[in-house]
């Protein structure tokens, strides 16, 4: 058998500092409990009444996971993280707002995405991904054909893609990418359409912390 090839990652740490008793309790006993498992993905069958699935890719520590998630109790809301603390932390969200419409998977999102079916996706979050600003690292940017080409597999006619950023090379690279993509379409009509968040955005704390290099770069996709 051929060995394929490995896919490179395109974030950075997994794991910093001890995670707080709370926490890895929550691990132990709350995880098993709400973990997306493996083989391929029936939302139907996680979440049988669920009117939309939302998928969001990389959620940090998990505030606009589970803000969202509060905000539409109809909706399936998948959530991936590499990053063992961002995982324990959206757990104690999770836990504090007694979310039934969580699922969780710890990894990369780019297994999730191959095991879902077709066009059942209606909202993509990618949220402040990795940058990866130098010139050589940029082959390990999550915005890439291959990546696309699944988001748009599993995403609905009509489906939004929300991608957000606060470094101006970044927003730069997803735009061209994205215009390359026939079914894909940029929505923004006035500037502010990329210099505001949406509506129902939920500011997190990573965001606040401005470590880019410019505001944050708001953009929306419509699958066609």
């Amino acid at each position: 058998m051929i060995p394929q090839p490995q896919s490179l990652r395109t974030y950075g740490r997994v794991k910093s500092r001890n995670l707080k008793p709370r926490q890895a309790r929550l691990v132990e006993t709350l995880l098993p409990d709400i973990v997306i498992p493996p083989g391929p993905i029936d939302p139907a069958k996680l979440a049988p009444r669920a009117a939309e699935v939302w998928l969001e890719a990389g959620f940090g520590a998990g505030e606009h996971l589970a803000g969202q998630a509060a905000g539409r109790p109809d909706a399936l809301l998948l959530g991936v993280e590499p990053f063992v603390n961002g995982l324990a932390a959206c757990l104690s969200h999770i836990d504090d707002r007694a979310l039934a419409n969580v699922r969780l998977h710890h990894g990369d999102v780019r297994d999730v995405i191959s095991r879902l079916p077709d066009a059942v996706v209606s909202r993509l979050y990618v949220l402040f991904p990795d940058p990866w600003p130098k010139t050589r690292h940029h082959k390990r940017r999550l915005i890439e054909p291959a990546f696309l080409a699944e988001a748009a597999r599993v995403m609905k006619p009509g489906a939004r893609l929300r991608f957000a950023t606060d470094w101006a090379d970044y927003a730069d690279w997803t735009l061209e990418r994205l215009s390359r993509v026939p079914t894909f379409r940029w929505t923004a009509e006035v500037a502010d359409d990329w210099r505001k968040p949406w509506p129902d955005h939920i500011t997190t704390r990573y965001e606040t912390k401005r470590l880019g290099d410019c505001a944050p770069i708001w953009l929306e996709f419509e699958r066609v």
